[in-house]
């Protein structure tokens, strides 16, 4: 059983660049007991920035230490991918250099947007910079549609593998279809997109959004989002034995209860372990309009 404990990130107008929103939740273990937890705000122009909070684990709560002043990264340059905004979806460690990978933001002139993923690798404590200018996923034969987003990475024996939202048709111009598909590489920068959906839709199911996966014993385990036709996101579960083929499961664990902040939607969920307690970080109503919360399961 999940206990809300409500919301711990919210939008300050004091600060220029999360005027409104705290989307997408993106953990970074720093020390003993302390996360950073990168997330996106929205400017007074509607136009997304990464930025940060540092929590503290104390017992069955989190602690709100600080909110970082500006953005560590922000839109890119008129007319590239993301020059609308970005978003983050995964931080991994690779040797000595730490990874963001992010989503760019674009508006698109027959279709409401264009969503692809960036890689963008830390200078100090309160910057990124950009790996590439160009999306790090390419459109194809098998995956023609601008919406290639939300990447997850983690490292799988030798290699790296990805889980990412994969565009499959637009309805109409307001409504896109898309599941999860998977691509490899053998540096966590130059990516092989194998074509493989991994998720897929099920019945009366639109979107899928934002994987988040990791080890629970002796399998893999996958949070992620799903809505179905006019509808709000939900929280999804898929296990897996070895992170290729899934099982989406559809009465599982993983749903928080509701609060006033969460009882339309709960989405893009993270999952944080420290001593005894999980945490799960996720966006409520409204994509996040008010900000990011938590629940915290019961002793396991």
């Amino acid at each position: 059983m999940w206990i809300n404990k409500g919301l711990i990130i919210k939008p300050q107008k004091s600060l220029w660049w999360m005027q409104t929103h705290a989307m997408l939740p993106t953990p970074e273990k720093i020390d003993e007991g302390l996360f950073k937890i990168y997330f996106s705000g929205r400017d007074k122009f509607n136009r997304s920035h990464i930025g940060y909070a540092v929590v503290e684990v104390n017992q069955d709560k989190l602690n709100l230490v600080y909110l970082s002043s500006n953005p560590v990264l922000s839109p890119g340059k008129l007319g590239h991918f993301d020059d609308s905004g970005v978003t983050p979806s995964c931080v991994l460690t690779v040797n000595d250099k730490t990874y963001l990978y992010y989503i760019g933001w674009r508006p698109r002139s027959s279709v409401r947007m264009e969503l692809m993923p960036g890689l963008a690798v830390k200078i100090d404590e309160n910057k990124f910079e950009r790996v590439s200018k160009v999306p790090i996923l390419h459109r194809n034969d098998k995956e023609p549609i601008s919406i290639l987003t939300a990447p997850f990475v983690l490292k799988i024996d030798s290699q790296y593998k990805m889980w990412y939202v994969s565009g499959i048709e637009w309805i109409n111009p307001d409504l896109p279809r898309y599941d999860i598909k998977s691509a490899i590489s053998s540096d966590a920068i130059s990516w092989q997109q194998t074509g493989q959906t991994e998720i897929n839709l099920w019945k009366d199911e639109t979107a899928l959004a934002r994987p988040f996966v990791f080890k629970e014993k002796d399998k893999f385990c996958m949070l992620f989002s799903y809505k179905k036709l006019n509808k709000n996101y939900q929280i999804g579960f898929a296990i897996s034995q070895d992170g290729n083929s899934w099982k989406r499961i559809d009465k599982h664990s993983y749903i928080p209860s509701a609060s006033n902040w969460d009882n339309q939607m709960q989405a893009y969920p993270v999952l944080i372990k420290y001593q005894n307690f999980e945490f799960i970080l996720y966006n409520g109503n409204s994509y996040g309009k008010e900000g990011i919360g938590y629940a915290v399961r019961e002793k396991y």
